[in-house]
């Protein structure tokens, strides 16, 4: 038997009536000043730190998100 409201509830977040959280964004690399779409890790809670390469010149930068009424506030710098 399989209960599918149960596979459901593991989904299920702590938001309230906030809008989800966005799991995309566009940031501009601060070695080579591109426009890179990264992807957020939503399950990663409201505020991350990380490590990521820039997908243009492959040069790491240091990733903070702070996660604010189900919006990212991002912040990239030289890692």
């Amino acid at each position: 038997m399989h209960d599918h409201d149960a596979d459901d509830n593991e989904h299920a977040t702590d938001h309230g009536p906030e809008r989800p959280l966005e799991e995309d964004v566009e940031v501009l690399c601060p070695h080579c000043g591109e426009a890179v779409v990264i992807a957020l890790d939503v399950s990663g809670g409201t505020h991350q730190d990380f490590a990521q390469d820039c997908e243009v010149c492959c040069r790491p930068w240091r990733v903070q998100v702070h996660y604010v009424g189900g919006s990212p506030e991002v912040t990239v710098e030289t890692a």
